[in-house]
């Protein structure tokens, strides 16, 4: 069966694999499994992301209804607009060894991964029946006062001054009374995201990324390059549940995936930067020098490979 379905699919390319795999027996009740009545929405929205998003569509099928599949079972939604889970494209390097010459490469791979979002999170912890309340947002200049690094308490009742990001809260009570505040500083934030984010390129500085906080445009892209406050939203609230809050399973699940999807970009990037900074040795013998011996004398000269010299006097081809 499987071997059929590989030949039907091999005619076909983009969207029709895609419903191919969507349509197989075992993904449509994985699918019901997880969603019940609201499958085929869910499922019809995979469809539509997958047309809209080019990136999407230089992955595997396979790859994608994998991770579409990781939001299914969490009952995200993955329409971009909503805002509750994405499936982001990273470019990870990949390493290939040659069966024949064993001479070992690294190729772009463009692998589709599920991250949630901020609403998502929020989302996950409201349906856990233990939060009063949480809530996130920007804090802009003049509305801190303090923070008191001893009780963890917040004070953000002071006046707004103008429209400027300074930084990023999360605070949630429980039912119990318990309850929590954690204030990131945009420059922290930024910091954060060049050291740790997988989709921050190497050449952007912490500087470019503080300014992206305050210039008002939100990109169709997903990730820090494209929307920094609602990664940075996504962040706070991520580093205070995952620390003090109440943890359903699929809360903990929700946490595996985005760290398991960091850390797989993260190790790609160090392994292109590791490629980027190697050296080739010159191992060509007609361009280095060399100790000559005297074998009648012993004594040790040191001279330039004549293959070299005599390269150098050779009439250049004219071409």
């Amino acid at each position: 069966m499987a071997e059929n379905n590989q030949i039907a699919q091999a005619g076909q390319t983009g969207i029709a694999k895609l419903k191919a795999v969507l349509n197989a027996e075992s993904v449509q009740e994985q699918f019901q499994n997880a969603l019940a009545e609201n499958k085929d929405l869910f499922i019809a929205s995979i469809i539509d992301l997958y047309n809209g998003d080019k990136s999407l569509q230089e992955c595997n099928p396979n790859a994608i209804v994998m991770e579409a599949l990781k939001a299914a079972v969490l009952d995200l939604p993955v329409s971009r607009s909503l805002g509750f889970a994405y499936i982001v494209v990273y470019k990870n390097k990949k390493k290939v060894t040659d069966p024949q010459t064993g001479r070992v490469d690294y190729v772009t791979v463009p692998t589709p991964t599920f991250i949630p979002g901020y609403k998502g999170y929020i989302q996950l912890a409201m349906r856990t029946g233990q939060y009063r309340t949480i809530n996130a947002d920007m804090v802009y200049e003049g509305e801190l006062r303090t923070v008191n690094r001893l009780s963890g308490e917040v004070a953000l009742d002071g006046k707004r001054t103008s429209d400027k990001v300074v930084g990023y809260f999360c605070y949630f009570q429980l039912l119990n009374g318990y309850s929590k505040t954690l204030f990131m500083s945009v420059e922290e934030m930024a910091k954060y995201a060049k050291r740790y984010a997988p989709g921050i390129k190497k050449e952007t500085t912490v500087a470019q990324l503080i300014a992206k906080a305050n210039d008002g445009i939100v990109s169709k892209s997903v990730g820090w390059e494209g929307n920094f406050n609602d990664m940075a939203l996504k962040t706070v609230i991520r580093r205070l549940i995952s620390k003090y809050g109440y943890l359903s399973i699929k809360m903990q699940n929700a946490i595996g995936h985005d760290t398991e999807a960091e850390n797989r970009a993260l190790i790609s990037r160090n392994d292109t930067l590791q490629i980027a900074d190697a050296q080739q040795l010159d191992l060509d013998s007609t361009t280095v020098d060399f100790e000559e011996v005297d074998t009648e004398t012993g004594e040790v000269k040191t001279a330039t490979n004549n293959a070299a010299a005599e390269a150098d006097t050779k009439p250049t081809p004219g071409y």
